[in-house]
C-alpha cells in the first residue's frame, strides 16, 4: 500500500494559507488513484424557504481550514494516512433547471464511482440526493438510508414540483434507490402538513426517531435501531445540517427549535457501522444565515467524520487482507 498524499501540513503552512480545497486535501488532478471523493454540489434551486445553499460547498471548505486532520482521536484513526481523499472540486449545476442539475450531479458521481471511489456530496439543499442516490445505486444496487434531519423529505411535492428538497427521498424510493424497510430519518422534530405525511413515510418503508427519542431511549438503543434497520446493506448516509438545533447550526434553510446537539451528532456518526458507508451528503448549510461560521464549522467536522469512518473500513480491510 502505497502512502497517500495528505493534506497540506498545518505547522509548516498556516491553515488561513495555502490549499482552497476541503481540509486542504490534494485535487482529483493530483492524484492518480483515489479511496474518497469530496465533490461540491452547489444548487439550491429545490429549496422552500430560505436560499443560500449554493454558497455551502465554498464555506464548508473554508471552514475546513479549522481542522487539524492529521490525527482524529475520537475514532482512532489518521483518515489521510490510511486512504487517498481528494477534493474533486464542484459540480457545474445548473441554477435555472432542477432535472439538467441533478443529471450534472448523476454524471459526476458516477465518474467518481467509476474509479472505485467513495463520493462525499457537499451541498447544496437537499435536492442533490437524489442525483447522487441515482448514481451509488446504479453502481451498488438498492441501498439502505441513514437519514440525519428534522424533516422527512418524503412529501409529494412543492408548488407542483415534484423533485425538491423536501420531496427527494420519496423520489428515491418510487424510483426503486433505497431498499424497503432499511431508512431510518433520526432527529425528526415540528409540526406537520398532514397527519398522513407519517403514514406515508412509513408506507415508504422508513422508521423515524424524533429528536427527543434521543432523551428518552438513549443514544445506544438509537444507533441499535438504525443498525437493525440497516442489516449489511451497503449504506448511504445524508446530513441535513438541520438536523443540529439553530443554537448549533443557525445557516440553514429551514431551522426548526429542539434539535440534536454538537456532541449528540458527532457521538452518533463516529459509531454508525463504517464498513458499510458507499457515500455521503452534507447538506443545507446556507452561509447567508450563518454567525462566525458555526453552520459550516459543524459541516466541515461532520465531513472529517465521514471520511474517518471510511479509513477506519480500509484499514480494517488492509489489516485482515495482511497489510500492514
Amino acid at each position: 500500500m502505497s502512502t497517500p498524499l495528505g493534506p497540506v501540513d498545518g505547522t509548516v503552512v498556516p491553515r488561513y494559507a495555502g490549499a482552497s480545497t476541503f481540509a486542504r486535501l490534494p485535487r482529483v488532478d493530483e492524484v492518480d488513484v483515489f479511496d474518497v471523493a469530496v465533490i461540491g454540489a452547489p444548487f439550491d434551486g429545490g429549496v422552500s424557504f430560505r436560499p443560500g445553499a449554493r454558497f455551502g460547498p465554498s464555506s464548508i471548505r473554508q471552514a475546513s481550514r479549522h481542522l487539524r486532520p492529521a490525527y482524529n482521536p475520537a475514532q482512532d484513526v489518521a483518515p489521510y494516512q490510511v486512504l487517498q481523499a481528494v477534493d474533486a472540486g464542484d459540480v457545474p449545476c445548473n441554477p435555472f433547471d432542477i432535472d439538467a442539475a441533478l443529471q450534472q450531479i448523476d454524471d459526476g458521481v458516477t465518474e467518481l464511482l467509476a474509479s472505485g471511489a467513495r463520493p462525499v456530496l457537499l451541498g447544496g439543499d437537499h435536492t442533490i440526493a437524489l442525483g447522487g442516490l441515482r448514481a451509488v445505486a446504479r453502481t451498488h444496487g438498492p441501498v439502505a438510508l441513514i437519514h440525519f434531519d428534522a424533516h422527512l423529505d418524503t412529501w409529494n411535492s412543492y408548488f407542483g414540483a415534484d423533485r425538491t428538497h423536501g420531496t427527494v427521498f420519496r423520489r428515491a424510493h418510487e424510483e426503486g434507490l433505497l431498499i424497503q424497510d432499511a431508512g431510518t430519518h433520526v432527529g425528526i422534530r415540528g409540526p406537520l402538513y398532514d397527519a398522513r405525511d407519517l403514514t406515508d413515510d412509513a408506507r415508504f418503508g422508513f422508521e423515524i426517531v424524533r429528536a427527543e427519542d434521543l432523551d428518552r431511549i438513549g443514544r445506544d438503543e438509537v444507533l441499535d435501531r438504525v443498525r437493525r434497520r440497516v442489516g449489511d446493506a451497503p449504506v448511504y448516509l445524508s446530513i441535513d445540517i438541520d438536523v443540529l438545533d439553530p443554537a448549533f447550526a443557525p445557516g440553514t434553510g429551514t431551522p426548526e427549535m429542539g434539535g440534536l446537539t454538537s456532541r449528540e451528532l458527532l457521538a452518533l456518526v463516529r459509531a454508525l457501522p463504517p464498513e458499510q458507508l458507499v457515500a455521503a451528503d452534507l447538506v443545507e448549510v446556507s452561509p447567508p444565515y450563518d454567525h462566525a461560521e458555526i453552520t459550516s464549522l459543524a459541516a466541515a467536522t461532520l465531513g472529517y467524520e465521514i471520511t474517518s469512518l471510511m479509513a477506519r473500513a480500509d484499514r480494517a480491510a488492509h489489516t485482515q487482507g495482511g497489510e500492514p
